[in-house]
């Protein structure tokens, strides 16, 4: 690890973090981004270097993908949800101590939430963390056009530094030839390697149900592959060197996280430390670190348990937290825990205050009808059913605005958040007026959605705590109160 990697980074304004950096981008989703992020970041794992990955965007499949072929946790860069601020900081605080950081796009280079700007695109991730952009382009059956398509992606914005390419599904060596001599000359960038055609490098379409084979290493030989083909055909060294040129960074004047919230380990007491369960296993694994280091850092400690392995909800929790998942390919073993859908029940009962989202929204339904479908009892402290289907029922960027005073929100206030599911909640609307949670605004307009109820909140949508900081404070105080 070089010296300036290990430089300490303090909150005063004059502090800056030098860090090796570099943003993976495609010319459109398939280009190869995907693949060469993960080569990239196992041929470098596997010299030595200590790797820290990223994703563009609320994704949460690619990070787990990121951490298999690390060892790493990677964590998520969204300038949608979170501030400009937050995004660097962000990336400052995770990418302390690692020799090189590798930040993965999303869609094409400039394709985020408004086709008409940067925003929440990996563009603009790479301007707000100041970081050289690798941009891998597919050039099957051209030559000289790829030239043009890099100049394109150069001139869109005089602001982000393309700093070199990667062509992906070349020929042979002979195309690859032409094709980096064309783009050389007109663009006047390195190219530095390619990948040749591969089936055998088709990164399997991503789902939720890829997560567990990814954690029981099935994926490793696509990874070492993906490393092969980088290491055969990439020139490493430059490519590092480029990472290596990326500017110093430096914190905001007001950081949102305390310097010491980055670990994992609860922090010195701040009075009564209420204990926030969560359930985490292979079908409750979907929380953004920010979102745990804010509950922590405003004064919880968090119990992890996992119902999947038959545990409970534990005895000294004044909180719980069922965050996203697909419960649907668990639906048998979490109906069989009959232990945790009572303290689920119980919970409620009582007020805890209790937060699920997406995947945990589902399990407190009546029924879940999986794919198959077979009938699953759930818990039933909220009056809908839930089934899926083979077609995805959302996907996108949602601001969610609360119908109500519920257990984060006033009545009114704003939080950003993602949907992501291809099951349907039936609502039992007997009960007039229905609890809805949000009035969420996406794409196809506006929609209520949730159910919010005393302590309880629950919604499809995937939340950032950190686009409204002082939610994560409020449950904190609700679970304080709760136990005392």
């Amino acid at each position: 690890m070089t010296d300036r990697n290990k430089q300490d980074v303090r909150t005063d304004q004059s502090s800056v973090a030098h860090r090796s950096r570099i943003v993976v981008a495609g010319t459109g989703s398939g280009a190869g981004k995907t693949t060469v992020t993960l080569g990239l970041m196992k041929a470098f794992a596997d010299s030595g270097l200590r790797v820290q990955g990223f994703k563009c965007g609320p994704d949460y499949i690619d990070p787990t993908y990121h951490t298999a072929a690390t060892g790493t946790p990677s964590r998520n860069l969204d300038s949608w949800m979170t501030s400009p601020d937050t995004v660097r900081e962000t990336f400052i605080r995770a990418s302390e101590g690692a020799d090189i950081s590798v930040i993965e796009g999303v869609m094409g280079l400039y394709d985020g939430k408004d086709p008409l700007s940067n925003t929440g695109s990996t563009a603009e991730i790479a301007m707000l963390t100041d970081s050289p952009v690798l941009l891998v382009v597919d050039v099957r059956s051209m030559a000289r056009s790829a030239a043009a398509i890099v100049l394109g992606f150069q001139r869109l914005e005089p602001k982000l530094r393309i700093a070199g390419v990667i062509v992906n599904r070349c020929g042979s060596q002979g195309h690859y030839g032409i094709v980096k001599k064309a783009i050389e000359q007109e663009c006047g960038i390195p190219v530095l390697g390619w990948l040749q055609r591969d089936d055998g490098l088709d990164i399997p379409e991503r789902h939720l149900g890829l997560i567990p084979a990814v954690e029981r290493g099935e994926l490793e030989p696509l990874f070492q592959r993906a490393a092969e083909l980088i290491r055969a055909g990439t020139d490493l060294a430059a490519l590092r060197a480029l990472a290596d040129s990326a500017p110093p960074l430096s914190l905001p004047a007001q950081p949102l996280f305390a310097a010491d919230r980055l670990s994992s380990e609860p922090q010195a007491d701040i009075g009564e430390r209420p204990v926030i369960a969560v359930a985490r296993d292979a079908a409750f694994n979907f929380y953004y670190p920010e979102n745990l280091d804010l509950l922590r850092q405003s004064g919880a400690e968090l119990s992890f348990f996992s119902p999947l392995a038959g545990e409970r909800v534990p005895e000294q929790a004044s909180g719980l937290y069922l965050g996203g998942g697909f419960p649907e390919e668990f639906a048998a073993d979490i109906a069989a825990n009959t232990g945790f859908l009572e303290d689920i029940r119980n919970a409620v009962s009582w007020d805890m205050p209790v937060f699920a989202e997406c995947g945990g929204y589902m399990v407190l339904a009546r029924t879940l009808t999986d794919r198959s479908g077979a009938v699953h009892g759930m818990a039933g402290v909220i009056p809908s059913d839930v089934r899926m289907q083979e077609k995805r029922a959302a996907l996108g960027y949602r601001e969610a605005t609360a119908l109500q005073d519920c257990l984060l929100l006033e009545a009114g206030e704003n939080i950003r958040g993602h949907e992501f599911h291809y099951s349907v909640m039936a609502y039992d609307e007997s009960a007039c007026p229905y609890p809805y949670a949000y009035q969420t605004k996406g794409m196809r307009g506006l929609q209520s959605e949730g159910y919010a109820k005393g302590n309880l909140l629950a919604a499809y949508t995937h939340i950032h705590l950190a686009s409204l900081p002082k939610a994560a404070a409020r449950w904190v105080e609700k679970c304080r109160a709760y136990g005392q």
